[in-house]
């Protein structure tokens, strides 16, 4: 496994060793003691989530508040997706910073999204389905979404003829208007 800090050194991309051969391919998606000694981290992961996408459905930017904010491990399983993760903690050097990755079942690599930062992703091929893997579980009080056009963000987004959004989504704030309190706090 090979983890490569993005240009948010907190996002993480991961890459798993995959074995090849001519029926086909291996490869672990997770091992907990290879991925905390890869990262660093522990952590203890209670959800996993799966969707289901066609070409131009735009999920995010989504995050949870405190009490039930979460980090994510993120892959694509089918197709392929253009990866955004945002810092929203307040008082952080990179605050509204962004980082982008193209995942794919192809490439299978993957990215940690630690919690404070928001995630989302614009689905690139005919159909896709992205798994990820939550340290906290879901909330629908807590469950916050960043418009993802926010130009103070300043996502450069692939050109896809037609985007898809949830209602939640269409009615998405900027990351400036969102209470200073419902923000994580950026520690040191």
């Amino acid at each position: 496994m090979i983890t490569t800090p993005s240009s948010l050194p907190e996002v993480l991309i991961i890459e798993p060793q995959v074995f090849e051969y001519d029926r086909g391919y291996f490869f672990e998606s997770f091992n907990q003691r290879k991925f905390e000694e890869a990262t660093g981290l522990s952590v203890k992961f209670c959800q996993d989530n799966e969707s289901k996408s066609i070409r131009g459905v735009l999920r995010g930017l989504h995050f949870q508040t405190s009490p039930m904010a979460q980090g994510k491990l993120i892959r694509v399983s089918q197709g392929e997706v253009f990866d955004v993760a945002v810092d929203i903690r307040y008082g952080s050097p990179t605050f509204g910073y962004h980082s982008s990755i193209v995942l794919s079942a192809e490439n299978k690599k993957q990215v940690w999204i630690p919690r404070g930062f928001a995630h989302g992703f614009l689905s690139m091929s005919a159909s896709v389905i992205l798994n990820y893997k939550t340290d906290n579980y879901y909330s629908s009080q807590c469950s916050r979404s960043i418009a993802y056009d926010d130009l103070d963000i300043g996502i450069n987004w692939p050109v896809i003829s037609k985007i898809t959004l949830s209602s939640t989504d269409k009615r998405a704030d900027s990351l400036k208007s969102f209470p200073r309190g419902e923000l994580p706090a950026y520690r040191q």
